[in-house]
């Protein structure tokens, strides 16, 4: 089994900043892509960013420029820096990982329980 463990979430001012860390665990064979995705109350999860294991990432129109995406392979650790934060960026933030648990087997998306980012003044 995969766990997927996030922290770094919180209560900021708009315009502040917060870094939110996942990191994978488990019967890991290989990670391909990770990311990050939220979820604002009545609407549908949405992807914000997503990085593949050779470092090509991929971001959201409503957070291009304000945040960044980046990986630590070694650590199986995935990283979202948000600066300028805007009250719109409120929502559950959820890690992502596309997993191989061995070389026979497929690949696999896991999940994280998710952190709560509340943008307010």
């Amino acid at each position: 089994q995969v766990q997927l463990v996030e922290s770094g979430g919180g209560l900021v001012q708009p315009g502040g900043s917060l870094r939110l860390s996942c990191a994978a665990s488990g019967s890991i064979f290989t990670i391909n892509a990770m990311g990050w995705y939220r979820q604002a109350p009545g609407k549908q999860r949405e992807l914000v960013a997503d990085i593949t294991s050779g470092g090509s990432t991929n971001y959201a129109d409503s957070v291009k420029g304000r945040f960044t995406i980046s990986r630590d392979n070694a650590k199986n650790t995935v990283y979202l820096q948000m600066n300028s934060l805007k009250p719109e960026d409120t929502a559950v933030y959820y890690c992502n990982a596309l997993v191989r648990t061995s070389l026979v087997r497929g690949w696999d998306p896991y999940w994280g329980q998710g952190t709560q980012v509340t943008v307010s003044s």
